[in-house]
């Protein structure tokens, strides 16, 4: 067997490299120096992205600038174009989900973006834009195309999020549900080496280009137990409200969540495997999500509801706690936002970390390859 100086399934509790992007402990969590709950309350997106793709606080100037470079580039190019025409046939015939047509878009922009293959710092820098501003648009697009409407060009005079949001509604939202897109944005925009930003630095470490670490951050992102989770707790509450009716029953919700006990069946959206006594993000966008629902109507405040109560039985009972995906389900939910498009938003915003850690990994690249620890079959004769 090949010895190992460390392991641990799922690489829990491994040092795997070291960062100046972020830091992830139990009672913070930390973009360059700076706590969430202060950067949701006093950032903007533009600025979060500022910070973490440039590495420090932007200027009145610099902000403008950075601003006006991400409005430059929201336009996609002609081949992207294309692709995203047929995208609605691919996810109405169920052989893609959106996550699958976002992969395959990035990487077709790859083969039309000037700075592909070059990994010099100002280069990564000019990817990083283009790919941060062109998300939306495809999300955008990708929606109209499934719905059978016309493409929504991007507007130069919204917001990251406001442009976001119009982009796959054609409607101009309003500076209520702007602001709930946007924190939801800070919120998610990085988080040290989860699956999907390690796997970009596994695969830049290679000296692989920006294009080919996001293709494989999007794949892994897309999987229920990292990115999808906020799919799958919208399924979930979906799922218990088709079995128990309308009416928010604790006794039929109790016995709903003991059956899912016993069957052992993955609640998705309940904990974490660094924040054991709680994501502290999911706080803040639950607030700004039930504020939201309550300005909608009770429909929406019975969704919360629901949701709190299975909160507290999970707290209560398994010592469980809600992870930022849980809220941002009821969320997205309240705001109209298709269902399987709350993972691609999550892309448009952890754009930012995945390219930060790309450029990262690339300033002081060492390949990643670790060990493995061998449990097969002791050495053996083939013609024995």
């Amino acid at each position: 067997m090949t010895s190992a100086p460390t392991h641990a399934k799922g690489l829990e509790g491994v040092i795997a490299g070291e960062t100046e992007i972020c830091n992830v402990e139990q009672t913070s969590l930390i973009y360059r120096g700076y706590e969430i709950a202060d950067l949701a309350a006093n950032a903007t997106f533009e600025e979060v992205a500022y910070l973490l793709l440039v590495g420090s606080k932007p200027n009145a100037d610099e902000l403008a600038k950075f601003k006006a470079d991400l409005v430059a580039e929201r336009s996609l190019p002609a081949p992207v174009v294309e692709f995203l025409k047929t995208s609605g046939d691919l996810v109405n015939n169920q052989s893609a989900v959106p996550m699958d047509i976002l992969r395959t878009a990035v990487s077709i922009q790859a083969h039309v973006d000037p700075d592909c293959q070059d990994n010099a710092p100002e280069a990564n820098l000019r990817k990083a834009k283009r790919l941060l501003a062109k998300i939306p648009t495809i999300i955008g697009h990708m929606q109209n195309s499934i719905e059978g409407k016309d493409f929504v060009a991007p507007r130069d005079d919204l917001s990251h999020s406001a442009n976001l949001l119009y982009m796959m509604t054609g409607s101009e939202p309003t500076p209520e549900a702007e602001k709930v897109m946007d924190v939801s944005l800070v919120l998610y925009a990085e988080h040290d080496y989860n699956a999907s930003t390690f796997t970009s630095r596994v695969i830049t470490g290679t000296l692989a280009d920006m294009h080919g670490g996001v293709t494989g951050a999007i794949a892994a992102l897309k999987g229920k137990l990292h990115g999808g989770a906020n799919e799958a707790a919208m399924d979930m509450l979906s799922d218990i409200r088709n079995d128990i009716g309308p009416e928010n029953d604790t006794a039929k919700i109790t016995e709903w969540m003991h059956k899912a006990f016993a069957e052992k069946r993955k609640l998705m959206g309940f904990g974490h495997r660094v924040y054991k006594n709680g994501d502290h993000r999911a706080p803040i966008l639950h607030a700004l999500g039930r504020k939201a629902a309550e300005a909608r109507g009770e429909e929406f405040v019975k969704l919360f509801d629901l949701g709190e109560t299975v909160q507290k039985i999970m707290e209560d009972e398994k010592t469980i706690y809600p992870n930022v995906d849980f809220p941002c389900g009821m969320t997205y939910f309240t705001m109209g936002i298709p269902v399987p498009q709350y993972t691609p938003i999550f892309v448009a915003s952890r754009i930012t970390g995945w390219a930060a850690h790309i450029m990262e990994q690339h300033a002081n690249n060492r390949l990643i390859r670790p060990r493995v620890a061998y449990t097969g079959p002791a050495l053996r004769n083939w013609n024995d």
